[in-house]
């Protein structure tokens, strides 16, 4: 059979000619079989001829019911499949948070977060709170290589890596702000993949660029065909508006410019003085100092009309060459350029290399290999002087190392990263801290004068809100005291945790009149009459409770909840572990002989 591109969608079987073959899962679609293509549409099959060129003949385009609502979009096994995520609440560890003993500078920031556990759950668990106000996400996810670091199961089957990175990529854009951007670095392996998924969560119009950092110092000769000098940076804004922040000037761009003329205005730079565009007042002749006449080339006019060439070059702005036999040039001087516009090829001069982390890691931890591919702290100080400003948010949920977090705290960001691995313990928790104590002066300390100062908190994911009973019923986890149950409802329904000192039954709110009360009582007709009595007219108050006694419409500014019968179907209970692992790979499809979809043997 040559049946290609066959997608997951829609249930038809197809018999075909004498080969007496079966496709299962056949859309409303055409199907190229041995220079046949078989046209299924509601009344059955027809049959059409192919011309040479590879077009179908002799079947009516009205006989190919196409779908109602088509797109250009990437597709792979498994990708109609959605979690069902759990909004789990943070539980901070004092003992593993770590702060500063006293305030360094007056930009030092206390309330960054490290939180350890799977990253799909914890973006899901600060979405409530940080939706909207994220400037920059920086992400170095697992790139699918076969070949990764002890610390991640890197070796993924594309569809399953596909899935895992697209739930991520939605809350992420959920979390960013109006003027936020997304920073992805990525290989060959899956950047082109990888960039039309995002092309579909963000949008085509919301692809920035496609940067190209030179990784590496020098080639490999034991490559098999090329030596890879580059990963991909992939650029995505929340918004088609988005302007990135220019660099400072260097003093590489800045050495360009001279002053042959002891110019007062100091350093310029020899401007063109043509312009490709049509110009009605850019075609006429001047006459040089030496008598010379200059006209532009054919097809091309002057830039500017002859009354401000000659206003220019009475104010000296015009150079005509040394001698004055030149055609004229108009200066660019420094003092009036302005910062560089970001371009996308980052060398490892500007950015530095694997090599350069490599030996910023060997600094922080003498004798340790551990990761071989970590980023080095210039490439992201880039990236955070691009798409931020001082205060701004960061996120990093593919933690690593913890170089996006010690960068974003010594330039003055806010930040939060996210790691499941033991290496969270390791090796990010005794980096931020000397981050912080300010005895790390590698990286791009000296560059911005680092001393140390601020801190942050490190919190783990609360456990599943259910778990099952020895009859296997699902019921509310032991380990929840009211209190964690009262903010994890909070949570699940949508409102803010904010419990009152005055008010039992105010746990929080979502609007400034709308609350909510969680308790594991069974309530009586009574109890639920006085709390409504309580809440007011103006107020509503939703109240998720064991069970209760009374009808549940009795009292209008009350809505009543039976937990956690109300919540049963909303998540994926006692799931915690979304990671990119092999363990989620989907199954081998089956061979010729064995039982395929609905019983039916796969003809060979």
């Amino acid at each position: 059979m040559d049946g290609v591109g066959i997608p997951l969608a829609g249930i038809r079987v197809v018999r075909f000619g004498g080969h007496n073959q079966r496709i299962v899962g056949m859309p409303l679609a055409g199907i190229l079989i041995q220079r046949q293509i078989y046209i299924v549409n509601n009344k059955g099959t027809r049959k059409g001829c192919i011309s040479n060129s590879g077009h179908p003949q002799g079947v009516p385009l009205r006989d190919i019911k196409m779908a109602k609502k088509q797109k250009l979009e990437l597709t792979w096994i498994g990708k109609e499949n959605r979690p069902k995520l759990e909004p789990r609440i943070l539980l901070e560890d004092p003992e593993k948070s770590y702060h500063a003993m006293h305030r360094v500078t007056d930009n030092d920031v206390f309330d960054n977060r490290l939180i350890f556990g799977d990253n799909l759950l914890a973006l899901k668990a600060l979405e409530q709170e940080f939706a909207g106000k994220v400037k920059c996400v920086f992400i170095d996810p697992p790139y699918n290589t076969g070949s990764a670091f002890t610390h991640y199961d890197d070796g993924l089957e594309h569809s399953i890596w596909l899935s895992l990175m697209r739930d991520r990529l939605e809350i992420i854009h959920n979390l960013l702000s109006e003027d936020g951007s997304l920073w992805i670095t990525v290989d060959d392996n899956e950047a082109h993949y990888l960039k039309v998924l995002c092309d579909e969560v963000f949008g085509r119009a919301c692809f920035v660029s496609n940067v190209i950092w030179e990784k590496a110092d020098s080639p490999r000769n034991s490559a098999r065909q090329f030596s890879t000098d580059h990963d991909h940076v992939l650029v995505y804004s929340k918004k088609t508006d988005w302007i990135p922040k220019r660099l400072a000037r260097t003093d590489e761009a800045n050495s360009i410019y001279k002053n042959p003329d002891n110019d007062p205005l100091g350093p310029w730079l020899p401007g063109d003085p043509y312009a490709n565009k049509p110009y009605s007042k850019g075609q006429y002749s001047v006459t040089g100092p030496t008598g010379r006449v200059f006209s532009p080339p054919p097809g091309r006019f002057w830039r500017i009309a002859e009354k401000k060439l000659w206003e220019l070059d009475k104010n000296g702005r015009v150079w005509w060459g040394p001698k004055g036999s030149a055609r004229p040039s108009i200066k660019r001087y420094l003092t009036e350029v302005g910062d560089l516009v970001p371009r996308t090829f980052w060398s490892k001069k500007d950015v530095g290399s694997n090599r350069t982390s490599k030996n910023e890691m060997r600094m922080l931890f003498p004798g340790d290999s551990s990761f071989d591919t970590p980023k080095p702290e210039r490439l992201i100080e880039r990236v955070l002087n691009i798409a931020t400003n001082l205060n701004d948010l960061v996120i990093d949920s593919f933690a690593g190392s913890g170089t996006t977090g010690a960068v974003a705290h010594k330039m003055g960001r806010r930040w939060i990263m996210v790691e499941l691995g033991e290496h969270c313990h390791t090796h990010i928790i005794p980096r931020m801290q000397q981050v912080i104590d300010g005895t790390d002066q590698g990286g791009i300390s000296k560059t911005v004068n680092w001393k140390g100062g601020g801190g942050f908190r490190y919190y783990h994911l609360a456990p599943s809100l259910m778990e099952k009973d020895k009859w296997d019923n699902w019921v509310i986890s032991k380990e929840y005291k009211s209190a964690m149950m009262a903010e994890a409802v909070c949570k699940l329904e949508g409102f803010v945790y904010a419990p009152s000192e005055t008010l039992y039954w105010q746990h929080g709110h979502s609007t400034e009149s709308d609350f909510i009360y969680v308790t594991t009582q069974n309530l009586s007709h009574e109890q639920l009459q006085q709390i409504s009595d309580e809440v007011g007219e103006s107020r509503s108050l939703l109240v998720c409770c064991s069970a209760f006694r009374g009808r549940a419409d009795a009292l209008p500014n009350l809505t009543i909840k039976k937990i956690p019968n109300a919540v049963l179907s909303r998540c994926e209970w006692g799931h915690d572990d979304y990671s990119l692992n092999v363990e989620n790979l989907p199954q081998k499809p089956p061979e010729p002989g064995q039982q395929a979809l609905f019983g039916e043997e796969v003809e060979s």
